[in-house]
């Protein structure tokens, strides 16, 4: 059953991990549409980031309130909802609108699997929940490329996307059981171990490995929201193309996690 669990647990990080790339790969083709300039990619950007803030710092108390199963099913729902929203947007303040449930249902998974992994499994199922992030990543930018290779807009790589998210929120929805039977025979509260953040800068080194994982962000997150624009503007490759050449970038990503898994197994986390 733990194994099990792992799994879903697995395929929820593959659900977050597909709308992420998609913006970055959409937008050659979408800022021209929505007659914004092509620096607005970064508003949007930003109203996700923020959201997900927000819903990463009230996870203790979703997780107390309502469980790491419901949380994550509700979360990748919430998600589906906004992406369905995109698909049919026509308008930049619309996208905007759209962001916030998207943040928040983003961090809210985020958060609350990566506190459930990080206290109840090895620290090389950390490496390969975040290498089935990255296999959601490189999906997205081939879904963009696709329905643009085949004369569709942007709308539709959207919209398949957000019906594959639904698909997953029901099955998320369907493993609620599996949480329930793994608490039990733990006999332990996830929530009674989600710490506070007061308690998260208390511990040894915390505050490091959070500038650190800024600066990491930061490369990322760049790269993610800006490699497409940037092949398509300075070298004049063609939007289709772009989407699918940015997904090279995600592949290289999840090689690196799932290698640093079997690196775990020989080496400390420090």
């Amino acid at each position: 059953m733990t194994h099990l669990l792992l799994v879903v647990i697995y395929i929820a990080f593959i659900s977050l991990g597909l709308p992420d790339s998609m913006l970055g790969s959409a937008w050659p083709s979408m800022y021209e549409a929505l007659d914004v300039p092509v620096s607005y990619a970064g508003i949007i950007s930003m109203i996700i980031v923020v959201g997900t803030v927000i819903a990463s710092l009230q996870s203790a108390r979703l997780n107390r309130r309502l469980g790491t199963g419901l949380v994550t099913a509700l979360s990748v729902e919430l998600t589906a909802v906004a992406l369905l929203g995109f698909s049919w947007s026509h308008a930049f303040w619309q996208l905007c609108l759209l962001a916030i449930p998207y943040g928040l249902g983003a961090g809210s998974v985020d958060a609350a699997l990566n506190n459930y992994v990080a206290m109840h499994y090895a620290s090389r199922h950390m490496s390969w929940l975040h290498c089935m992030w990255g296999t959601g990543t490189i999906i997205g930018p081939y879904v963009i490329s696709h329905a643009l290779l085949e004369g569709h807009t942007w709308h539709l790589g959207y919209r398949w996307i957000g019906l594959l998210q639904v698909a997953l929120a029901l099955l998320l929805l369907c493993s609620l059981l599996l949480w329930r039977r793994q608490k039990t025979a733990q006999r332990t509260d996830d929530a009674e171990q989600t710490m506070t953040l007061r308690e998260i800068f208390a511990v040894p080194g915390a505050r490091s490995i959070l500038v650190t994982f800024f600066c990491y962000c930061a490369v990322e997150q760049t790269t993610m929201l800006w490699a497409s624009s940037y092949m398509v503007l300075h070298n004049h490759i063609s939007a289709e193309a772009a989407a699918g050449y940015a997904s090279m970038f995600f592949i290289g990503i999840t090689v690196g996690r799932a290698l640093n898994g079997f690196l775990t197994m020989k080496r400390t986390d420090t």
